[in-house]
């Protein structure tokens, strides 16, 4: 049988650990929830007593937790996916759905994957809110904290609480002004490293996959100018030296107001879709993910065998 202590804990209790595991900070914790300090700071002291263990300590001004605490915390944010789930109604009707359904992604997939998907969205299930977050690097975290219900991207998100299903591919291209000396000629690899690049870095946290394809190759390439988004490249590069390597999809719809050439090298993008327990078996969230999967089938299909279309779970 359960101890006393244990027997008093609730999923109140459970949220704050998770919570102040995200945060790293009682006071933020408590924000995220909506409650006291002091309520966060009692569900950590209950915790504390019922699994003899500290759980957080704090080093210099941060709060960490200890080996107990995020071995506590990992099976409490299953708990608390679960019973979640477990609550969501079995059946669904767009028609007269409420609720909200928060994608998370960046421009690639803004250009191509949420247009339509808004559109649909809005006519099949007008009461439903949809909210469009940038994820940058922060797409885990965000699913973690249950800030968004998807994030979509290049990204691989393991553990056994998410999900994943494949969106589309893409391979990279290079684009430049009509001017530019890559314009014209072979682009060779030696041609490409000697030129002036423009990378997307995501505020300096991001690096696109073929920076490591050519470091496999013994080639370290230093961008001469690191923007933030791919949405300021068409109005950065005409008239510049930069070279800017970048989803052919994308460089596509650049191409009639910059030169666009193949990158020199073949490196696969894969763009997927992750979620969590939490929205597993909700009506509303699987509607949402089906028609994301639909409008990329639709528009963006590749029959690319390399990864497989259905849900499955990661494995951990």
């Amino acid at each position: 049988m359960l101890s006393d202590d244990l027997s008093r804990i609730d999923l109140a209790a459970l949220q704050a650990l998770v919570a102040v595991q995200n945060r790293a900070s009682f006071s933020d914790a408590s924000e995220l929830l909506g409650v006291n300090q002091s309520t966060v700071s009692y569900a950590i002291k209950r915790l504390r007593k019922a699994f003899n263990d500290p759980l957080f300590v704090r080093q210099g001004n941060a709060i960490v937790a200890t080996d107990k605490g995020d071995q506590l915390a990992q099976q409490a944010r299953v708990i608390l996916e679960r019973m979640e789930s477990i609550s969501s109604p079995s059946g669904f009707d767009p028609a007269i759905a409420e609720g909200t359904v928060t994608v998370s992604c960046n421009h690639h997939e803004r250009m191509f994957l949420i247009p339509d998907f808004l559109r649909r969205a809005q006519k099949e299930a007008p009461n439903a809110a949809i909210h469009i977050f940038e994820s940058a690097v922060d797409g885990k975290q965000q699913l973690k904290e249950n800030t968004c219900d998807i994030v979509l991207g290049p990204v691989s998100i393991l553990g056994d609480i998410y999900y994943r299903r494949k969106m589309f591919s893409d391979h990279y291209a290079c684009v430049m002004d009509p001017a530019h000396e890559l314009a014209r000629g072979v682009l060779t690899l030696e041609r490409y490293c000697a030129s002036r690049h423009v990378a997307v870095t995501h505020n300096g946290r991001w690096e696109a996959l073929y920076f490591a394809a050519l470091r496999a190759k013994g080639i370290e390439l230093e961008p001469d100018v690191t923007v933030s988004s791919h949405d300021i490249l068409e109005r950065l590069i005409p008239g510049s030296k930069l070279v800017a390597t970048i989803p052919f999809r994308l460089a596509s719809r650049l191409s009639d107001r910059l030169a666009l050439r193949p990158f020199p090298m073949d490196v696969f993008i894969q763009i997927d879709m992750y979620w969590t327990e939490r929205t597993h078996h909700s009506g509303l969230h699987r509607w949402a993910r089906q028609i994301l999967a639909e409008v990329a089938e639709k528009n963006l299909s590749d029959d690319d065998p390399r990864s497989p279309r259905r849900d499955k779970r990661q494995p951990a």
